[in-house]
């Protein structure tokens, strides 16, 4: 009877670490991006097929993980790359940076994001490092991406 309990516990015990493990598929914000590896800039204007929600200044990062699969074309899990997406202010004929729009980022977990092709989708609000603008666990985000297969599902490339 005593066996039958404990087997009866641990069964328990692991069916709900498996759903714990498997609903939790939220991307953590990513921590001073800002110190990693700047890959490159950019700049959605209005007309951009994608400029609604994207139009502004894209700053692109990369975490020592990501800068690697930049280089080889293949990304470890623990890659992340986020993009750091600014309104724009033409002021005394520049442009500049104005307030932030969202933070995205892509995270490199081949078993917890198998559904879209390892990468974990996810855009922040504004400045929040807890709203979360998707809700789709990533879905629209990887039909986006889907056709650069062949880069691991990266646009980005590193201008050395």
């Amino acid at each position: 009877m005593k066996s039958s309990i404990t087997l009866l516990t641990l069964g328990l015990a692991l069916s709900f670490t498996s759903f714990g493990y498997a609903g939790d598929n939220k991307v953590p914000y990513p921590e001073d991006y800002r110190n990693w590896t700047h890959v490159k800039s950019m700049i959605i204007e209005a007309g951009h097929p994608l400029d609604n929600p994207f139009q502004g200044i894209h700053h692109v990062y990369a975490n020592k993980k990501a800068l690697a699969g930049l280089n080889q074309g293949k990304y470890a899990d623990g890659a992340v790359l986020v993009f750091d997406l600014l309104k724009v202010e033409k002021k005394d004929h520049t442009i500049q940076e104005s307030s932030r729009k969202l933070v995205g980022v892509m995270h490199k977990d081949a078993r917890k994001y198998s559904a879209t092709g390892g990468w974990g989708f996810e855009g922040f609000a504004a400045s929040s490092k807890t709203e979360r603008l998707t809700s789709d666990g990533g879905t629209a985000c990887f039909g986006c991406h889907a056709p650069v297969a062949e880069s691991d599902y990266v646009f980005s490339q590193y201008r050395k």
